[in-house]
């Protein structure tokens, strides 16, 4: 069974990204999703400008209760009628923060999600810049 390694200069590269864009929330805590209203945001989400995602539309954010200036996570999500995997960064959560928005992630029959946490170590193969 292949292991995730879980490369520093990868968090690094997010951190960059985050505190390069701004950070514009759109949906805050509590709303409603534009879609689909029984789905609540548990935490401010929103998306960090001038960057692109696979979707060719900026990254999504999850904003957390904690002040901070480093991802923490991110969440993959699989969506069978869009069709596509999208990457959410978490930045500022807590764990239960973080509970709930994989239980959000997760509450249709047509997207599920994994999550991949922060980690320090630099895999062998990895080089710094």
């Amino acid at each position: 069974m292949q292991q995730l390694e879980n490369n520093a200069f990868f968090w690094q590269k997010l951190d960059t990204l985050l505190l390069s864009s701004s950070c514009t929330i759109d949906r805050p805590k509590g709303s409603a999703h534009y879609k689909f209203t029984n789905l609540i945001y548990p935490v401010d989400y929103g998306f960090l400008s001038d960057t692109f995602g696979s979707d060719q539309k900026p990254i999504d954010v999850f904003k957390g209760s904690i002040a901070t200036n480093n991802v923490d996570a991110i969440a993959i999500t699989a969506d069978i009628l869009k069709k596509d995997c999208i990457v959410k960064l978490l930045v500022g959560c807590t764990e239960e923060e973080t509970m709930r928005i994989l239980e959000f992630l997760d509450q249709t029959e047509f997207q599920k999600a994994i999550l991949v946490r922060r980690g320090n170590d630099t895999p062998l193969w990895s080089n710094n810049d």
